[in-house]
């Protein structure tokens, strides 16, 4: 595990994944029983990231709604198998081992949202696996404001929601409104904004608890003055940020005071190259895939950038992509 065996942001997605590989053929029949699901065996997880890389997952399971949902995380709890969650694949780095156990996908409706006004205030309730992209896009066509930082951030709204997504200036806990998730055994949760607590890059979330829904509480303005904005924000993004390769976001979250792209670039690791992964050569905190890449390629890139950013400067690095499957012999 090296260096990021002590990173506290690795936590259930990668321990939830580890545990040997195990056909459970009761499992398996049990799961073909469950309306709205769709399950693959042995399915590759490369296709389902932004960095285009990760090796098999034991099963692969397409989820279609909440009843669903609820069912097989009782099937999972009752067998005893592991599961983690895989939104739009952005924000994580899965182990050219694949992962072992199961690997939930969300679909149907959880990609659906609902637009809708309450004493004049514009809210939008919408599902876990929606793209943060076209919520954007959405919300400024139809004149509503406070979202517009989120332009240009890759992934799920869930996602989003459950690391508190932000840039330029705002984050997701400044809209959100009320969170429908379901515990790991199961167990719908429903919490309003006054239960919530959020911090940096965390919405602290119980362990291993799925986001099935968010609703958002926006404000209205002039359409063209949001969409005017949001331009401007993808203008900034696209003249700092890597484009044409895949990338999974942001590697390390930034240190208070600072930003982990400076730190890297000034420990003189902008390029760094080891196989097919690659420092990005216009902002520093991003790891490009230059076709082929390995899991254990970024991975190492990562810890060189923590380790000379720790040594040349007494910062310690903390990761903001998740590491996720069977890292066991790396």
């Amino acid at each position: 595990m090296g260096e990021f065996a002590k990173d506290p942001t690795l936590h259930w997605l990668e321990m939830y994944a580890m545990a040997p590989a195990n056909y459970d053929a009761p499992l398996a029949a049990e799961l073909k029983l469950i309306a709205g699901l769709t399950v693959k065996s042995a399915e590759p997880l490369a296709r389902y990231t932004s960095m285009k890389i990760g090796g098999p997952a034991d099963y692969f399971i397409d989820v279609e709604n909440e009843a669903a949902l609820a069912n097989l995380l009782s099937a999972l709890s009752r067998h005893r198998e592991n599961f983690c969650l895989i939104g739009n694949g952005s924000n994580v780095l899965i182990s050219d081992r694949g992962v072992r156990g199961a690997v939930i996908h969300l679909a149907g409706e959880f990609k659906q949202a609902q637009w809708g006004e309450k004493d004049d205030i514009p809210r939008v309730d919408v599902g876990a696996a929606y793209a943060v992209a076209q919520l954007v896009r959405q919300a400024a066509r139809k004149g509503y404001s406070g979202l517009e930082f989120a332009e240009g951030i890759p992934g799920s709204v869930g996602g989003a929601l459950f690391m508190n997504a932000g840039a330029f200036g705002s984050e997701f806990e400044k809209v959100v409104d009320q969170v429908e998730a379901i515990t790991p055994g199961g167990e719908p949760l429903h919490l309003a904004r006054a239960q919530m607590t959020f911090s940096y890059r965390d919405s602290h979330l119980p362990e291993g608890t799925i986001v099935t829904r968010v609703g958002l509480r926006l404000h209205k303005q002039e359409s063209a003055e949001v969409t005017s904005k949001v331009r401007e924000l993808v203008g900034k993004r696209k003249s700092s940020q890597p484009s044409g390769f895949p990338n999974s976001g942001s590697m390390f979250r930034n240190p208070p005071g600072d930003y982990a792209g400076r730190l890297i670039e000034a420990a003189g690791l902008k390029g760094k190259r080891i196989g097919q992964a690659q420092i990005s050569e216009r902002h520093a905190n991003f790891i490009v895939n230059h076709g082929g890449a390995k899991a254990d390629d970024v991975r190492r890139l990562m810890e060189l950038a923590r380790s000379e950013v720790h040594k040349q400067f007494g910062v310690e690095l903390v990761a903001e992509v998740r590491l996720l499957g069977d890292w066991s012999a790396n």
